[in-house]
Parts: structure tokens; C-alpha cells; sequence
């Protein structure tokens, strides 16, 4: 296949037989307001401001079992949620009643660590404790 060059006779890419002005793409708004393209293109910086969103939270989610000690769940909630005596022992004695407890609120890292941490140790501990994460 042979090249087709401006003023051959041929079509060129732009679908003309010559290269003229009129066959070039058309000018940008910022061209045209320098002139036509030619010299250096003047213009406003506009610095951008980042829209940044919160991310989103993931519930940690303690589920009750009729195997695992109340003082070993008490011990985890104290031990890898930084909750006091009193409040682990409310938030042990909600699963043991409900079936299921919430942990705490984390960004998704954060609570599938969490999640993480309680699993392996209660499976180092020889416990079926279960516990999980959900959007909050």
C-alpha cells in the first residue's frame, strides 16, 4: 500500500487531494483564542480541589454458639475491640441473648483485621467462635 502525500492527486487521511488549511481538524476554543494555534497558548491555572468521600463502614459482628465461654468472648471484646470490663460484658450478654452482637464500626481494613484477629484466636484456643463484618 503507497502513501498518499498532500498535492499527490491522492486522498490523504483527511479525505482531500491536497493539504490545506480547511482539511486540518478543527481548532480548540483555547487555539483560537491565541490566535489560531500559533505562539505559546495562554491560559488561567485553575488549581483543583480533590472531592474526597468518606469511606465506607463495615459492622464487626460477634454470632452467638453454645460452645465458647462468656469469659473468653468478654476477654476477645476487651482484648481486640479496647473495650472496658463493663461494656464487654453488655455486649457479651446482647449475642449470648440475640444470636448476634456488633464489635464495633471500622472502615473495611480495619474490621476485616479485626475479624482476622478474633477468628485465629479463638481457633488457637480450640473455640467455634464466629464473627464477621457487614456494611454499615
Amino acid at each position: 500500500m503507497e502513501r498518499a502525500f498532500p498535492g499527490s492527486g491522492e486522498p490523504n487521511i483527511m479525505g482531500s487531494t491536497n493539504g490545506s488549511y480547511r482539511d486540518r481538524p478543527e481548532m480548540s476554543d483555547v487555539e483560537k483564542r491565541n490566535g489560531g494555534g500559533e505562539g505559546p497558548a495562554t491560559g488561567v491555572i485553575v488549581k483543583a480541589k480533590p472531592k474526597t468521600k468518606k469511606p465506607s463502614m463495615y459492622k464487626v459482628l460477634m454470632l452467638n454458639d453454645d460452645y465458647t465461654p462468656m469469659d473468653f468472648v468478654v476477654h476477645i471484646l476487651e482484648r481486640f475491640f479496647s473495650k472496658n470490663r463493663e461494656e464487654a460484658m453488655r455486649i457479651m450478654l446482647h449475642v449470648h441473648r440475640r444470636g448476634v452482637g456488633v464489635c464495633g464500626v471500622y472502615t473495611y481494613e480495619v474490621a476485616e483485621t479485626k475479624v482476622t484477629q478474633v477468628m485465629d484466636f479463638a481457633r488457637q484456643h480450640q473455640h467455634p467462635l464466629q464473627c464477621t463484618l457487614e456494611k454499615d
